[in-house]
């Protein structure tokens, strides 16, 4: 990363006032992060979302200083950045609106390849809660080599789905709520160090000397919920931060998926609420997510294929070539894969539903027909 450009790109998340919505908005109309710093203000008015008073605290702010600071952190440590144009930027957290601008990582910079999971939970978790998360993280490991574990790396629920990837050989990232000069709670830092080692990552959208402030917990979690496929709660009480990240994950239109527990025990009424409400689909092992999610379909015979689609467009034949590799495949991931803008795809679908080639499966899958 040039450090001209990466010192706009942390200025501009340094801006009093202007949230991701804006700063997107800004950077579409001008152009990039430095066009924003050297506009004038009357320009800026006209930008959508921007106005008088903010257009003066962008010309006003005096926000380099603290980036130049950060950038010397960066290069010091060999920190990766992520902003929102970048190809290494999270796919999935970029189609949520709030999503950060700019993420920081250490670790491995791949976010985009392979099926992701959110495992959250209490920070009590109990005996009970910790032998779910260890029975479902092993039995995905065996049925899916290309998962990747998401969590917040705190007490509990979350310590436990990264240290039962760690177990069974499945990648796994931790979003902290701080900056990457620290690990909180400072216990986890040897499970973060393995993480790292084992081929995953800690991001944050936090700069370094960022304090766990427990506003940073809330935010921290829509980065969980939007950077991957599904959300599973293993063990919630009534309130907590698992559940505001389920209701981000249905907000984000991601599968979400709870625990049952008994009704007397208070770690496992928010999931049995999530479930009650039906706000999340009830699973009780491996198999059950895995069906729900597709993610256990066997691929189709490549000659019985040939023969069904003889032929297709460009287009059509692209999707066909994507679907045949695993069969059952999300939308995002088949768009990326093939190439095809969103919009078009569903387009394309529709139209290849309608001629009996594809079918449309739950959780935003799509299969060949057979």
């Amino acid at each position: 990363m040039n450090p001209d450009t990466l010192r706009y790109q942390i200025g501009l998340t340094l801006l009093n006032g202007i949230g991701p919505v804006n700063a997107r908005n800004l950077v579409a109309y001008l152009g990039s992060p430095e066009a924003v710093f050297r506009e004038r203000p009357e320009t800026l008015r006209k930008i959508q979302g921007i106005g008088d008073c903010l257009a003066d605290n962008i010309t006003h702010q005096q926000v380099l200083a603290r980036a130049d600071e950060e950038v010397e952190f960066v290069a010091k440590y060999g920190i990766d950045t992520h902003f929102f144009t970048d190809a290494s930027y999270p796919y999935r957290l970029k189609e949520c609106a709030d999503a950060p601008v700019l993420l920081y990582s250490k670790g491995t910079t791949d976010f985009n390849s392979g099926r992701f999971l959110a495992i959250v939970g209490t920070r009590k978790l109990t005996p009970y809660g910790k032998e779910v998360c260890q029975r479902i993280v092993s039995d995905l490991a065996q049925m899916q080599p290309d998962l990747t574990i998401v969590s917040g790396l705190a007490y509990g629920a979350d310590v436990a789905a990264h240290k039962a990837a760690l177990d069974h050989g499945v990648r796994t990232f931790g979003v902290v709520a701080h900056g990457l000069d620290r690990i909180y709670p400072s216990a986890n830092r040897t499970v973060a160090q393995k993480m790292i080692e084992q081929g995953g990552a800690v991001l944050t959208e936090y700069m370094n000397q960022t304090e766990p402030l427990a506003p940073n917990f809330v935010a921290r979690n829509r980065i969980v919920a939007g950077m991957c496929d599904a959300v599973l709660v293993v063990e919630s009480a009534l309130k907590g931060g698992s559940l505001i990240t389920a209701e981000l994950a249905n907000d984000y239109d991601r599968d979400v998926f709870a625990v049952p527990g008994r009704a007397t025990d208070v770690q496992s009424q928010g999931c049995n609420q999530l479930i009650y409400k039906n706000q999340a689909v009830l699973v009780q092992s491996a198999d059950d997510l895995a069906k729900f999610m597709c993610w256990d379909t066997q691929a189709l015979p490549r000659e019985r294929q040939q023969e069904l689609f003889a032929a297709l467009t460009a287009d059509e034949q692209t999707i066909v070539e994507v679907l045949r590799a695993d069969d059952a495949v999300y939308i995002n991931h088949l768009a990326l894969r093939s190439g095809i803008p969103l919009q078009k795809l569903l387009g394309l679908l529709v139209q290849m539903e309608f001629k009996g080639l594809v079918q449309a499966l739950p959780g935003s899958h799509y299969k060949i027909v057979r």
